[in-house]
């Protein structure tokens, strides 16, 4: 089993039915294993973690007083949302392989079936079969706690601005036509296209951050800029609940990361490691540039640093060594610097909360770092033999992820902004989100 199987968490979905003593073919039938199960039911914990309460502080803290209620009520209703589309048919869109078939390119390379839609033949003897072997249902919930995570990213860059009811309906089809299908390519394992092209993806570079960033990207620039900027500051109002979420983030990461060994094995040690080390570079990386930049290095600063650095290591977390995690981190934490800050005044788009800077351009960074350094020439642990071959591919990846996603999701924010609206009024936003949409104020007048 290569690391890259390994990382292809679509291998994993082979079911298996313990009570039997022998296989049909006269093996002996696998168990659970414990010690892996104990391990993954933790990290499905921690991923969730990183949602809420950890990005729905570090979000909310970033936005001016009137909004942090609806920040952090988009965050709660998108795992709401997401958690029942998954177990209907999210799962199955995603992982149900029927049909696919290595180098065959059909209608299954990039959207999986219906065979385990309402989690048909789900029980709690069914097993994954892998290297490891632990419950369905907690893979089904640790691949749920991805799902949930990349649209509440998706948030911060047009916080402060969207309908809450749009929001919604956005996010439910949105998951449906961009996650699902993105997942299924670069997870399903032998089949799914961009598994088949070669793509090297441990825990969502592509998936999860290329793939919210961009989404971010379009959705700020079709909702337009909120009102008074550039001009009014829109400094965030409490940078404690930031440092906090990203303290959050940073911890839950190792789920994140570690998790998607789906093992309690050195895959997921090694993943561990290089997560620390990344995102320790990144954060120092975006500090010092800011400092040098600016002349005195912040708690934004920093923060969004450290989630660069998450970031930027999470498709490279299963075959980078601990050296080019260091490389990876301090790249991510300087050129999202430099996104988040240059290229956005330049450009003029209004990411609230740095979306794009941050996820788009940190997963793109990583991608095609993964390239390089998983070679065991350069001290990574994967299979990678050709480094240019290999960025190749892994820009081909980047480059198909971020041009799907920026159609389908231009397309149903438009389609959504003729049928209902996306944007709240004018009033509304002078008033805050947290009073228009929810009735409620998260501050005290």
């Amino acid at each position: 089993m290569t690391l890259r199987k390994i990382a292809g968490l679509g291998a994993l979905l082979s079911v298996v039915m313990p009570g039997l003593a022998m296989a049909a073919d006269g093996v002996a039938a696998p168990v659970l294993n414990s010690g892996d199960t104990a391990w993954m039911l933790t990290a499905t914990a921690l991923v969730l973690f990183m949602t809420i309460p950890g990005l729905a502080l570090f979000y909310g803290g970033m936005v001016r007083s009137k909004n942090i209620l609806s920040v952090m009520m988009q965050c709660f209703a998108i795992t709401g949302l997401i958690s029942i589309l998954w177990v209907i048919y999210g799962y199955s869109i995603t992982f149900d392989t029927t049909g696919m078939e290595q180098g065959v390119t059909n209608f299954n390379s990039f959207i999986g079936g219906f065979g385990k839609a309402f989690l048909a033949g789900v029980t709690p003897e069914s097993l994954t079969s892998s290297t490891a072997l632990f419950p369905e249902a907690v893979f089904i919930t640790f691949q749920m706690t991805f799902a949930i995570i990349t649209p509440a990213l998706i948030v911060g860059a047009f916080a402060e601005r969207m309908k809450f009811s749009a929001m919604l309906i956005f996010m439910g089809v949105w998951f449906t036509l961009v996650y699902a299908p993105i997942a299924h390519m670069v997870w399903s394992g032998n089949g799914g296209l961009l598994w088949d092209w070669g793509v090297l993806d441990f825990a969502g570079g592509t998936v999860v951050h290329i793939n919210a960033g961009i989404a971010g990207l379009v959705a700020c620039i079709v909702l337009g800029k909120r009102k008074g900027y550039p001009s009014t500051p829109m400094a965030p109002h409490n940078l404690g609940y930031t440092l906090v979420g990203a303290a959050m983030l940073w911890i839950g990461w190792f789920g994140f990361n570690a998790g998607s060994a789906a093992a309690a094995n050195g895959t997921a040690g090694m993943a561990m490691l290089v997560t620390q080390i990344a995102t320790a570079a990144a954060a120092l990386g975006w500090m010092f540039a800011e400092w040098i930049t600016h002349g005195k290095p912040s708690a934004l600063g920093i923060a969004s640093g450290v989630v660069a650095g998450l970031v930027a290591i999470t498709p490279a977390a299963g075959t980078v060594g601990p050296m080019g995690s260091v490389v990876i981190g301090l790249s991510a934490g300087v050129i999202c610097f430099f996104c988040a800050t240059s290229l956005k005044r330049k450009l003029g788009y209004d990411d609230s909360l740095d979306a794009f800077g941050v996820h788009g351009i940190g997963g793109i960074v990583g991608a095609i770092l993964t390239g390089v350094f998983a070679a065991p020439a350069l001290g990574g642990f994967g299979t990678v033999t050709d480094i240019a071959a290999q960025v190749w591919i892994q820009f081909k990846g980047v480059a198909f992820t971020v041009v799907y996603t920026a159609i389908v999701t231009f397309i149903i924010l438009k389609v959504l902004d003729a049928v209902m609206g996306l944007r709240v009024t004018e009033e509304e936003e002078a008033v805050g989100l947290d009073l228009a949409q929810h009735n409620e104020r998260g501050y005290n007048l």
